[in-house]
């Protein structure tokens, strides 16, 4: 009998989901746990795996459409079981011409003489991809040994496999957004012929009027209750940010040999904040109708942008986390952000944002507290400019310094003016007197 495909309940509070993209198509083979489509869902969107092994024979559930959860959406066959049906899906139908083409192409390496070193290299790509950066490989006819990995050990993400896949066709003049409306014309090269990133659908032309995703709907509708729900204040500090510059430029190669991951900048605005949460507790609390629940736990969550939107992953019980801890937790929830592998529980129970506008620029910003939250604070970038240091004894001078500014943006119903200002001069003091250990 063939193995129903259901939408999964990802969450006690959840009732329903959108199918986003299929990965595969009628007729494809599947195996066990590999990625078989993608859902949105008012918390998380996710890559739900396949239940069992075989053929997908059926998709009942087209991309777009929103059912409830345990809806039957397609059905998998025991290999040989039962012919694929007539009626394809219309989303996945159009790769449809071009995959087997590829496949054809993949046939003879499969079968390419020296098979015992072939399976070696195949266990080591195993080893450090998942199925589906497997398969987005094998589509673009890339070997994964060409790859470097970002993730935990040298773990090869699916932002470095579509990072690697962009990079070869900047080289060769071929544009990434004219890519997808070239997939009909059969070139030569392999990539054309692979669906774009993200969305699943193509990229929008001017004049196109395209239906918003249920992502973006949500985050449209959280930004309006927030600025309809708090009394948005902003105040802004500049803070001399060269001991850390200088710290991280000493330590980071070390770091990642000793403990298999990237010392980024983040934890260490995270820790200040934190330290000055502790001192400044009603920055951690919220309002609950007439009353103000004081939070035991500090739940940094830190936002994330991904190329289809915004999500804010949380860093539960942060103030129990050391440096290291830290610095593990916010690559472990960025990674999963970016592959889809969050679950509600990852972004649920906040009670102090910081997002990073700053990576891609930004002086500063302006941020949109994240309900039910009353602060959030915004990292701008990191830039070398003039400063007046005064030293021990008072003289003044001009130096070359490394400069971040940061904002916090307070629900004023809650946090008075004063106690803002005092919580990120605590922040700066942190951040600019550095003397923890990292790690």
């Amino acid at each position: 009998m063939p193995t129903d495909i259901v939408m999964p309940q990802m969450g006690e509070s959840i009732v329903e989901g959108t199918i986003t993209k299929w990965l595969k198509k009628p007729g494809d083979k599947v195996q066990r746990d590999e990625p078989l489509f993608e859902i949105s869902t008012d918390k998380v969107d996710a890559e739900i795996p396949a239940p069992a092994s075989g053929v997908l024979q059926e998709i009942k559930v087209t991309e777009g459409t929103t059912v409830g959860v345990n809806t039957v959406v397609g059905t998998i066959a025991v290999d040989g079981e039962a012919a694929t049906p007539a009626k394809a899906a219309p989303a996945p139908e159009k790769a449809a011409p071009e995959k087997p083409a590829l496949e054809k192409k993949a046939a003879p390496a499969a079968a390419a003489p020296a098979a015992p070193a072939h399976t070696t290299h195949e266990e080591e790509e195993e080893a450090r991809s998942s199925p589906l950066v497997r398969k987005i490989a094998r589509e673009h006819g890339v070997h994964l040994s060409q790859v470097s990995g970002t993730g935990l050990g040298g773990r090869i993400t699916k932002q470095d496999i579509q990072q690697f896949i962009e990079n070869q066709g900047s080289n060769v003049g071929t544009d990434a957004f004219v890519r997808p409306a070239s997939r009909s014309e059969a070139p030569p090269a392999p990539a054309p012929a692979a669906p774009p990133p993200r969305p699943a659908a193509p990229a929008p032309y001017p004049g196109d009027l395209v239906p918003m995703t249920n992502m973006r709907k949500l985050i449209a509708k959280h930004m309006i209750e927030s600025r309809r729900t708090s009394a948005h204040v902003h105040c802004m500090y500049e803070v001399d940010f060269t001991r850390i510059v200088n710290l991280r430029a000493k330590h980071k190669s070390g770091f990642e040999q000793r403990h298999g991951v990237r010392l980024t900048f983040m934890p260490f605005f995270v820790r200040a904040a934190i330290i000055a949460v502790q001192q400044w507790p009603i920055i951690n609390a919220n309002i609950e109708g007439e009353s103000i629940r004081y939070h035991r736990n500090i739940n940094v969550g830190i936002a994330v942008a991904l190329d289809w939107g915004l999500i804010v992953p949380v860093l539960k019980n942060a103030g129990e986390l050391n440096f290291l801890g830290l610095q593990r937790g916010i690559t472990d929830l960025g990674e999963r952000a970016r592959t889809k592998k969050l679950k509600p529980e990852d972004v649920e129970g906040s009670t102090f944002t910081i997002t990073n506008p700053g990576q891609f620029g930004a002086v500063f910003g302006l941020p949109i507290i994240n309900q039910p939250n009353s602060a959030i604070m915004g990292v701008g970038g990191i830039t070398k400019m003039p400063l007046v240091i005064t030293d021990k004894d008072g003289n003044d001078s001009i130096a070359i310094r490394s400069v971040v500014h940061l904002t916090l943006g307070y629900d004023h119903r809650l946090i008075d003016g004063a106690v803002a200002d005092q919580f990120m001069a605590q922040v700066k003091k942190n951040l600019e007197t550095w003397s923890e250990e990292i790690g």
